[in-house]
């Protein structure tokens, strides 16, 4: 099967996009990856003298991967990141590096839609955090 590009599933855009393609989409799994190159904006500001993905940076990479199962698999109009409970942070993601986001799909209620995710270069964990997506219109906000 075939998968969507991202940029036709998402909202966002360059350089607010942290999701380059997703590999793996099923009921209760999404795993995307995103390469961060040297001339990536952050980068000249995130610690110059050693430049690293800002974790924060990282989180956002997860709920956009999980924005792309629900707006694909849920049908949802629209989803917002809601909470981010148990995030972790174990190593640093440097220039050049290509990461792994994997959401493991929990449950759904009254349109929230939470996650179990993970960050991973190669077979190192990097990050990880419960994260909670509300899909809907928005005013419920």
């Amino acid at each position: 099967m075939t998968l969507p590009d991202v940029t036709s599933v998402l909202p966002h855009r360059p350089p607010f996009l942290f999701v380059d393609r997703i590999v793996e989409l099923t009921e209760t799994k999404v795993v995307g990856v995103r390469t961060f190159h040297e001339d990536e904006h952050f980068f000249k500001g995130h610690f110059p003298d050693h430049p690293v993905v800002p974790g924060v940076l990282l989180m956002e990479g997860l709920a956009q991967t999980m924005g792309y199962y629900a707006l694909l698999q849920k049908k949802a109009p629209r989803v917002f990141l809601v909470g981010i409970d148990r995030a972790r942070f174990r190593a640093m993601v440097e220039p050049g590096k290509e990461v792994t986001y994997e959401v493991s799909i929990g449950e759904e209620r009254f349109g929230t839609l939470t996650g179990k995710g993970k960050v991973t270069v190669g077979a190192q964990r990097i990050a990880e955090a419960t994260l909670m997506g509300y899909a809907g219109d928005g005013k419920m906000l």
